[in-house]
């Protein structure tokens, strides 16, 4: 094949994709330099050249020149969801694909969607509407990319919560950077063009910093030159353009399996901060050399280079490679620098060139870094010593050669029976460095040597008699065996060295599997190891009830299936056979599938397109190492949704342990009014006529508050299903906040002690809230607060004004407190304090009640035990805190 001819299988997983939508990501260092408005105006001169361009969703945060933008453009209508009592506008996908836009654009590509649609994460939107054919355009913050969220917490002291993954902005057709220097966006933030002003000065003091924004702006150029130089490596592989082209520094490193392996790792690190450079660290394993110290590699990993190991005899061959395929610019090797005397000597004749020479001759144009080193001591070689290629005949020549020339020096010491035997020990050296030919090769010239030098007549080639013809006979037999031989040691050897390969890409795959978190990253997992083993395509199906099998990932994104692979693949997973090349089964799909069957849960098939037919064959390395890898794929699979199992076994758990406190509740808290009730109602039916008036009047207050303990209860229960349910909907609007607090008091008997202060700040002020819910909650705080109290103790409410924006309502008693271990379980359902020498009646539900409805109106509720202001000999008190949002 011509080298410099395009890879045609890359060129066509590129057509694939086009079946796919593209993405294209507007990346920013921070908000307000102007992606959405650089998006918008880039979509709007495609809509005038007649592109179907729909805005999806849009988020111009009130700033005037994104709003322009907007003017006159197609818009999706959203969809309309119900969160606590809330209406939220969404975006509507199934609105999307029954529209099929040519162009699609969404904005915030990080948000979280709300509750009741159809995805939990904006970005798996977009994943479906690109897996659907729709080309959409999108936006993001640097600080988003999932792998940058601890580096930006640490420059910004600010933890982002929406993230994406990594592998949408590796997805991504094409990412434009939109850039903005720190001073000039400092400068926007100031004119109010991005924040209001109050909001403003609060950003520039904080996350706005110059530092800041110089250190995200710094990241997000780094990102996007090394999305810029993949882009690159990928089209030089696939137009099979010789490297390495220096459009950005890459660094490599070669180690060895001895000590200095150390010292390169860390010159290459210092190297690649220098030029702040991307960097890597390659070990090539190579037949009988001592095993790898393991520390060099840790260190390369603790370093933050990328790590590879590979086979190989020829190391500057497989340098090379690596150099070319990672677009290196920088190559870093050990050099020994205590080589003298016999060791030097020993090294030529076995054949070996120094490494970094034999480099600079390969890659002329590749700077090279030579590290000195200290030499490593001698290793003993087992028989087998590779020779370079275009030199075993030589040496062999050379070889035969020097035993001839001793024959010559010591014939009138040896008889020429002798010097045949120092010519089969010639023979058997080259049989076991390379082989049946070799030997083949070095018995022919050896017998024509000892023969014509040797064996009277001399100088003439002369089988004349049974003595010549033996020693002919013995020559050639002594070489088949010995290169038989030979031949099988360097066959398993190989041998070995691939089953090496196959262990460690399995250990790395097994590592790689426990990074994912769901499903679908897990899938996605599985493909890309795949791929790097034997696949230049992978595609995982899942094979649902329904008779298409659905994909689940593809590697590269754009992969598919013809029509017989794609029956190949549905016979596969019906007959739970191996399918397609190199199989008995319908042979002529151009891929290989393979069944993951998990004990929980749908099947999925695994197929692999290779580039090399006879890479599919049972007995190849490759085939051996994905059928492992299958079966690890199978077990993590089979993990991951038996944890999801567990996760909601855990959940239904739970529920039953609530399904089991509220019968209790119900049994203990039902069964003591209706007693009394029966009671007094008996009471009354047998002795009406003798008893007095006082006493009659008695026996029915204690029906009559029976039924209105009863009545809390179950007005209680019922108040928690329609919060649990979402049925609560708080129609919010400006209270007055004392008002509500002396009309709870009124409804709480045991608060008849309790007084009201209102501090200046909050005087005047109203809170945003729905007066009947906010009622609610302060009657259970206060009624909780009465039943841990003693007996005509103070109960103070405090209204205050904390902040511009916030109104406190602190509710504080002098009751005997809450342990510490017990305050954070204060407003779960069904939860009593034990605190005291009795057990307060009631079900527990009431501060859960008036946390849920706090939560509803936009507010929090929190407790403090001890009260921060008790006297030290004093009762510890609970303070409880509801904080509302304020209002005009």
């Amino acid at each position: 094949m011509d080298p410099s001819r395009p890879d045609p299988d890359r060129l066509l997983a590129t057509a694939m994709r086009e079946h796919e939508g593209r993405l294209k990501i507007f990346l920013g260092a921070a908000p307000g330099v102007g992606k959405t408005w650089a998006m918008l105006a880039r979509a709007r001169a495609l809509l005038d050249a007649g592109t179907d361009v729909l805005a999806g969703v849009i988020e111009t945060h009130g700033r005037a020149g994104t709003e322009e933008q907007t003017i006159g453009l197609p818009s999706l209508p959203p969809l309309m969801l119900e969160d606590r009592g809330r209406t939220l506008a969404e975006f509507d996908l199934f609105g999307a694909l029954k529209r099929r836009p040519a162009l699609l654009l969404m904005d915030e590509l990080a948000h979280h969607n709300a509750p009741g649609a159809h995805h939990a994460k904006r970005w798996e939107d977009v994943r479906a509407l690109l897996a659907a054919g729709i080309d959409v355009w999108t936006t993001l913050n640097i600080q988003h990319v999932e792998s940058l969220n601890d580096d930006v917490a640490r420059i910004t002291g600010v933890r982002v919560q929406e993230t994406v993954p990594d592998h949408i902005l590796d997805e991504a057709a094409e990412i434009e950077l939109i850039d903005l220097s720190p001073q000039a966006l400092r400068d926007r933030l100031r004119e109010g063009r991005i924040y209001r002003p109050d909001v403003a000065t609060r950003a520039l003091e904080n996350y706005f910093r110059e530092g800041n924004l110089a250190a995200l702006r710094e990241i997000a150029l780094r990102r996007t030159a090394n999305r810029v130089d993949r882009d690159v490596r990928d089209w030089m592989q696939a137009q099979r353009v010789a490297g390495p082209w220096p459009a950005a520094e890459h660094v490599l490193a070669l180690i060895g399996p001895d000590e200095a392996g150390e010292a390169v790792v860390r010159y290459a690190k210092r190297l690649a901060d220098a030029l702040h450079a991307e960097w890597s660290v390659l070990h090539v394993e190579r037949p009988h050399q001592p095993p790898m110290r393991r520390r060099s590699l840790a260190l390369a990993r603790e370093l933050g280079a990328t790590v590879e190991t590979r086979g190989g005899r020829d190391l500057v061959a497989v340098a090379r490679e690596a150099a070319s395929q990672r677009n290196a610019t920088q190559l870093v090797v050990g050099r020994a620098t205590a080589m003298q005397g016999w060791r030097r000597w020993r090294a030529l004749l076995r054949g070996r060139r120094n490494l970094a020479a034999s480099l600079i001759r390969t890659l002329p144009d590749l700077p090279l870094h030579a590290v000195p080193t200290a030499a490593p001591r001698p290793r003993p070689r087992i028989a087998g010593t590779r020779l370079r290629k275009g030199q075993p005949l030589f040496w062999v020549t050379v070889l035969v050669a020097l035993v001839t020339e001793a024959g010559l020096l010591t014939e009138p010491l040896l008889r020429e029976d002798t010097v045949g035997m120092l010519f089969l020990v010639a023979v058997v050296v080259a049989a076991l460095l390379g082989g049946l030919g070799l030997s083949l090769f070095a018995a022919t010239l050896a017998f024509l040597s000892w023969d014509f030098f040797f064996i009277p007549p001399v100088h003439s080639i002369t089988i004349g008699n049974t003595h010549d013809a033996v020693g002919l006979l013995v020559f050639a037999a002594v070489a088949g065996v010995t290169g038989t031989l030979g031949g099988r040691v360097r066959a398993e050897a190989h041998a070995a060295q691939a089953r090496i390969d196959s262990l460690r890409r399995v250990g790395a795959f097994g590592r790689a599997l426990a990074g994912p978190v769901d499903e679908a990253g897990l899938a996605h997992e599985i493909a890309s190891q795949a791929a790097q083993i034997a696949g230049e395509a992978v595609v995982l199906l899942t094979a649902a009830d329904t008779p298409d099998l659905l994909p689940a990932a593809a590697v590269p994104p754009g992969a598919a299936l013809d029509e017989r692979s794609q029956a190949a693949a549905r016979f596969c997973a019906t007959n739970k056979v191996e399918t397609g090349r190199g199989t008995a089964t319908l042979p002529s799909a151009a891929w290989r599938f393979r069944l993951l069957e998990p004990g929980h849960g749908a099947a999925m098939v695994l197929g692999v397109r290779s580039a090399d037919p006879a890479a599919t064959g049972a007995d190849t390395p490759e085939h051996q190492a994905l059928d492992v890898l299958a079966d690890q794929a199978t077990l993590a699979l089979d993990r991951m949704r038996l944890f999801v199992l567990a996760a909601q076994a855990s959940a239904m758990e739970d529920t039953q342990k609530l399904r089991t406190a509220l019968l209790g509740s119900l049994g203990h808290d039902l069964r003591t009014p209706l007693t009394g009730i029966r009671g007094a109602a008996e009471t009354l039916r047998g002795a009406w006529d003798h008893l007095d008036t006082e006493t009659r009047n008695d026996l029915l207050s204690a029906i009559d508050e029976d039924v209105v303990r009863m009545t809390r209860f179950l007005a209680n229960i019922t108040e928690l299903t329609r919060l649990e349910s979402g049925q609560i909907r708080p129609r919010t609007e400006a209270v007055s906040l004392p008002a509500v607090v002396e009309a709870a008091i009124a409804r709480v008997p045991g608060a008849a002690q309790a007084t009201v202060s209102v501090s200046g700040e909050a005087d005047g002020r109203r809170a945003l809230a729905d007066p009947a819910l906010l009622e609610q909650v302060l009657v259970n705080v206060l009624d909780n607060a009465a039943k841990y109290s003693p007996q005509w103790s103070h109960i103070a409410v405090r209204i205050t004004a904390p902040l511009p924006g916030e109104l406190l309502v602190e509710i504080a008693d002098e009751g005997v407190g809450v342990p510490p271990a017990e305050l954070p379980h204060l407003f779960d359902s069904f939860f009593r304090s034990t605190r005291g020498d009795r057990v307060a009646p009631g079900t527990g539900l009431g501060l859960a009640i008036a946390r849920g409805l706090v939560e509803a109106m936009g507010g929090r509720i929190t407790a403090q035990s001890p009260r921060p202001d008790v006297p030290r000999d004093a009762a510890p008190g609970t303070l409880v805190s509801i904080s509302l949002p304020a209002g005009e």
